[in-house]
C-alpha cells in the first residue's frame, strides 16, 4: 500500500519543488505514467508481490528505460542548443513524461530492494 501511495505522492512533490509555476499539470502528467504499469496485466499472475517488476515486464526493462532517459533529457538538451524561451509545451510535456517514467521505474527498483 505504501508504494502505491508513493506513485502519487513522489511525483506531486517534485512537481511542487520544481516546477511550481504549473505544478497541477505537472503532477498530473507525471502520475497519468503510471498507465505503464498496463504491462502487468501480460503477467501470469498479473499481480505477485514478490515479483520484481523491473526487468521483468516489458515497460521495465532497460531498454525501454534508455527511452525515458531519452524523453526526460532530449528536450532539455535542445533547450540548450536552441532559444532561451523555456521549453514549449510539447516538450514540456515529454520531458514530463520522461520524468514521472524514470521516478515510476525508480520506485518500483526500490520495491525490489525491500
Amino acid at each position: 500500500m505504501v508504494h502505491i501511495a508513493l506513485h502519487f505522492a513522489v511525483p506531486l512533490l517534485v512537481a511542487l519543488a520544481f516546477y511550481r509555476e504549473r505544478w497541477k499539470t505537472a503532477g498530473l502528467i507525471m502520475i497519468a505514467t503510471l498507465l505503464i504499469d498496463a504491462d502487468h496485466l501480460l503477467a501470469d499472475p498479473i499481480y505477485d508481490p514478490e515479483r520484481c517488476s523491473i526487468g521483468f515486464h516489458p515497460l521495465h526493462t532497460v531498454p525501454a528505460i534508455a527511452v525515458y532517459v531519452a524523453l526526460f533529457a532530449l528536450p532539455l538538451i535542445r533547450r540548450r542548443t536552441g532559444n532561451e524561451q523555456g521549453l514549449p509545451p510539447t516538450a514540456r510535456a515529454i520531458h514530463l513524461v520522461g520524468l514521472g517514467l524514470l521516478m515510476h521505474m525508480l520506485l518500483d527498483w526500490l520495491d525490489c530492494l525491500v
